[in-house]
């Protein structure tokens, strides 16, 4: 009889997070606290609304500036 070795399980692998649903995340912030996270390359969004984010993120936070490492 053939008997399987037991896999070492590490005690490690308990304390690993579960994966976020971060569109979850992202509408329950919307619904509790009025917070908007939105990325200007999300395909649900329009020339139009892509503009408008663009602008007031320009507007409250300043241009983008692409950071070459």
């Amino acid at each position: 009889m053939i008997v399987p070795t037991p896999r070492y399980r590490c005690p490690l692998g308990r304390l690993q997070p579960e994966p976020m649903d971060v569109e979850a995340v992202k509408r329950r912030g919307w619904r509790e606290r009025r917070l908007l996270v939105v990325c200007l390359d999300d395909d649900r969004l329009d020339w139009t609304e892509r503009e408008l984010i663009r602008r007031i993120g320009e507007r409250l936070y300043g241009a983008w500036e692409a950071r070459h490492g």
